[in-house]
């Protein structure tokens, strides 16, 4: 018999697969979004695709950047409006994924678009000329540089803050809800960018002169190369971020965008409104749609998938309805069998008891001893015959009768159950011990018939012992998540465990009628009756030493088998009584 210290080990060893089942699971679910997919080959060819044509014309627009072309001044605003719709829409798409896997390292995404959006906000209105000559906000003529300088800077600082947080689901924990952490992250961009704003036009005095003009200062070639370099860090930084999820690659295609949006519109141009200035506008609109473009895509795939799990679901609720109906004509066939047994069987039963009955009474004199014994056979068959039909009508209703739940006092039940059985163990020197049992949420004619089919169990098989003994007990075990297990315990008879899986099933006996007379049935209706509870049974034995029967009344997590540490407890399914 197991000790309580093998079942805990038992129960531990069953209980970490489960968790890390749970957690196989919930990694596959996640691995549909993009920040948590890994980057298949088809994805890598495609970003590798957009990558090559956007180096491609980089190096076709390069050698005229300081082209000068014409001041379309309505480039600008199209441009920006077009620019900060995206970064708004990609933003809140990142917010959406935060508010599910509740990752730091997309919170930090999420932000960095947001700010792209709001400080290109700032940059627009004080853009010089656009609005008044000067620009709005009281925006002075370096504003919209440094504003530019912030911007570019700013991005590749939070994507670069992104590439070196862990993964979703390698995170510590956030210590508050999703909600008030991207509260909290909107909070501190708006912080950030109304601070740099009022540094760039309230403050534009305190800050070195950048743009004379339309052309850039001897500053600007100092500042602008750190700004492409913040860019360039933040790209290795991605590109060391291995396995690359979709979302990593995309951004790694934003990054070199945004490379080349630099090189383009502030380092290799000569100012402003000329074919850089216009070519890395355009790299820094593609920038921002990429991402955006691979996040509506899975958005509609995530859609389409719901669909199709709806429809699923749909099919699935049918095939339940059409079950349903079947089992409830199923049971209606049921009950009209029941009633035939209970009714056309038992009567023929009867006289056949009766007519047997009559004739060992009225001719006993006339017949031999042989005959006198046939009839005994008779009668004999007749009782077991419907001793059966009983039980199997106990066990069919066991299935459908609802369950009446309701505190019910365990001690009580077995010492009633014990005192019905009192004819059982008439004459017989028999201890029983019930420990304290406590009180449970359960049907109790149901928990009562289980009890006194096990405790019959017990009776019967031990009454070669004298004096038998009989426990009835509980143990609560902490590797069970605190479920206490009942216990049933006799030293009789006991069976050979190789057979115990016919133990539960009806019609099943481990030991000839001859040695123990039964149905075959009891221990089935045991088991429907735990079932039915929520809970399992289950034995353990050893031939001449005894069986006890376990059981649970509520699920039980470990899905273990410890036995109580007694070292008088054997583990039984002895057949029905």
């Amino acid at each position: 018999m197991p000790s309580a210290s093998s079942g805990t080990t038992a129960a531990s060893n069953t209980m970490e697969p489960r968790r890390a089942a749970d957690r196989r699971q919930d990694t596959e679910h996640h691995k549909v979004l993009l920040s948590t997919l890994p980057a298949d080959h088809g994805e890598r060819r495609l970003a590798l695709g957009m990558l090559m044509v956007s180096v491609a014309f980089f190096l076709i627009a390069a050698p005229f950047a300081r082209e000068p072309l014409g001041q379309v001044w309505a480039f600008i605003p199209i441009y920006e409006a077009a620019l900060v719709m995206s970064d708004l829409v990609t933003a809140l798409l990142l917010f959406g994924q935060f508010a599910h896997l509740r990752s730091r390292a997309l919170l930090v995404l999420a932000c960095a678009y947001l700010f792209t959006a709001l400080i290109t906000v700032a940059h627009g209105l004080t853009f010089p000329g656009l609005f008044t000559p000067t620009g709005l906000l009281g925006a002075g003529p370096q504003s919209t540089g440094w504003l530019y300088m912030f911007w570019h800077g700013g991005f590749p600082l939070l994507v670069a803050a992104y590439a070196l947080h862990p993964r979703p689901g390698q995170e510590v924990p956030l210590s508050c809800g999703a909600g008030r952490a991207a509260l909290a992250g909107v909070a501190a961009v708006l912080a950030a960018v109304a601070g740099l704003t009022l540094l760039a036009t309230a403050g534009h005095a305190l800050l070195p002169p950048i743009i004379r003009g339309i052309h850039g200062t001897p500053l600007a070639v100092l500042v602008t190369p750190v700004v492409w370099a913040l860019s360039l860090v933040a790209l290795v930084l991605l590109w060391r971020r291995r396995p690359h999820t979709v979302l990593d690659l995309w951004l790694v295609v934003v990054m070199c965008a945004w490379l080349c949006d630099i090189a383009l519109s502030a380092m290799l141009n000569h100012g402003r409104f000329d074919l850089g200035f216009y070519a890395g506008r355009v790299y820094g609109l593609l920038a921002a749609s990429f991402v955006m473009v691979v996040l509506l895509v899975e958005n509609g795939r995530l859609y389409a998938r719901l669909l199709a799990a709806y429809e699923g679901e749909r099919r699935e609720h049918r095939r339940v309805l059409e079950k349903t109906s079947e089992l409830k004509q199923v049971n209606r066939d049921l009950d009209a069998f029941s009633y035939s047994v209970s009714h056309d069987l038992r009567a023929p039963l009867r006289a056949v008891d009766g007519y047997a009955r009559m004739l060992e009474e009225d001719y006993s004199d006339r017949l031999d001893s042989e005959g006198r014994r046939l009839l005994g056979v008779v009668r004999d068959g007749s009782r077991k015959m419907g001793s059966l039909i009983e039980e199997l009508l106990n066990f069919s209703h066991l299935g459908r009768a609802p369950l009446a739940t309701r505190p019910v006092d365990l001690d009580a039940l077995v010492r009633q159950a014990i005192q019905d059985l009192g004819a059982e163990h008439a004459g017989r020197r028999i201890e029983f011990v019930v420990d304290p049992l406590g009180t449970v949420e359960a049907d109790a004619a149901l928990l009562k018939h289980a009890l006194a089919n096990l405790l019959s169990n017990a009776i019967k098989y031990s009454r070669n012992m004298d004096p038998a003994l009989i426990k009835v007990g509980c143990k609560r075990g902490p590797a069970e998540g605190d479920v206490p297990i009942y216990y049933v315990r006799d030293n009789g008879a006991g069976f050979d465990m190789r057979y115990s899986s016919k133990l539960f099933s009806v019609f099943q006996r481990l030991h000839a009628a001859e040695e123990f007379e039964g149905t075959g049935v009891g221990l089935a209706i045991v088991q429907r009756v735990i079932n039915r509870h929520g809970g399992r049974v289950w034995a353990d034995a050893q031939i001449g030493a005894g069986a006890c029967f376990y059981f649970t009344l509520q699920p039980d997590p470990a899905q273990a088998e410890p036995a109580p540490d007694d070292s008088t407890s054997q583990q039984s399914h002895s057949t029905s009584p």
